[in-house]
C-alpha cells in the first residue's frame, strides 16, 4: 500500500521538499562554485550532517549558506566559511588540531574526518554539553573537549600541528602561538582598527612566524584573558 509522506506535495504538483541528503548535495555544488575544490574537505562536509548541529527551529535552513544562532550569543558559521577555513588549515591524517570555540560542534565534526585528533575548547558550558551529546550520537570518537578560556589554549595537551580560532580576536595570542609546533599553521580572525575582520594565517618556522592575510570575514568576538597563564594549567 502506497502512503503519502506527511507534508509532501503529490508527484506532478508542487515540488516535493528535498530530503536532507539532496539539500546537502546542493550545498556541495555551491561550495564548488564558491572556489572550494579540495575533494577531501568537500567529502568531510558531505559526511557531516549540519542539520544535527542547529536548533530544531532552524533545521529547515541547515543547508543554506548562512550563519544561524545556537544560543549563548553564538552562531554556527556559514558552510562556505567552514569549508574555506578547513581548506586553508590543510589538516593531515596524522595531525593534532586545536579548535578555539566549539560552538555547536560543527567545525570540529568536519575536522574529525581529516586529522588524527581534534581538541576543542568552549567557554559556554551549555553549548559544550550540547556539542558533546552530538559527538556521541554521531559516534565521533577522535574529539577531546574542554570547558575553559580558549585564548589560553591547552598547554598540557602539548604542541599542535594546527590551531583554528573560530571567533574574532583583537590580537594574536602569544600563548596560542607558543602551542604551535614547528611547521604548524594557525588561522585566526583579527578585528582591526577600521572595524573590519580579516582572516589571518600564521605559520611557525624555525626562524619565526610568517603571517599572511587571507580575506575579510565575520565572526562573533573572542572573549578571554590574553597572554595570561591559565591557573588550571600552572603546575603546583
Amino acid at each position: 500500500m502506497n502512503r503519502k509522506r506527511r507534508g509532501a506535495a503529490p508527484r506532478g504538483g508542487v515540488e516535493v521538499p528535498p530530503t536532507p541528503g539532496a539539500t546537502r548535495a546542493r550545498l556541495l555544488m555551491m561550495l564548488r562554485r564558491s572556489g572550494v575544490i579540495d575533494e577531501k574537505v568537500l567529502a568531510a562536509v558531505e559526511r557531516t550532517p549540519r542539520d544535527a548541529f542547529v536548533p530544531a527551529v532552524f533545521r529547515d535552513r541547515a543547508y543554506e549558506d548562512t550563519a544561524l544562532p545556537i544560543g549563548s550569543g553564538q552562531t554556527i558559521s556559514r558552510p562556505s566559511v567552514v569549508a574555506f577555513m578547513t581548506a586553508m588549515l590543510a589538516p593531515g591524517l596524522r595531525m593534532r588540531v586545536l579548535e578555539i570555540g566549539t560552538g555547536s560542534g560543527y567545525q570540529a565534526a568536519v575536522l574529525t574526518w581529516l586529522c588524527r585528533r581534534v581538541y576543542t575548547i568552549e567557554r559556554h558550558r551549555p553549548l559544550l554539553s550540547e556539542a558533546e551529546a552530538r559527538f556521541q550520537r554521531l559516534r565521533l570518537t577522535n574529539i577531546t573537549t574542554r570547558c575553559g578560556d580558549g585564548v589560553r589554549g591547552w598547554p598540557r595537551a602539548g604542541l599542535f600541528d594546527r590551531i583554528l580560532v573560530t571567533a574574532a580576536a583583537d590580537d594574536v595570542s602569544s600563548v596560542l602561538v607558543d602551542q604551535l609546533a614547528e611547521g604548524g599553521r594557525m588561522l585566526v580572525p583579527i578585528r582591526e582598527h577600521d572595524g573590519v575582520q580579516r582572516l589571518v594565517c600564521l605559520t611557525r618556522t624555525d626562524s619565526g612566524v610568517e603571517v599572511e592575510t587571507l580575506r575579510e570575514t565575520s565572526f562573533v568576538p573572542l572573549v578571554g584573558a590574553y597572554d595570561e597563564p591559565d591557573p588550571q594549567e600552572v603546575a603546583p
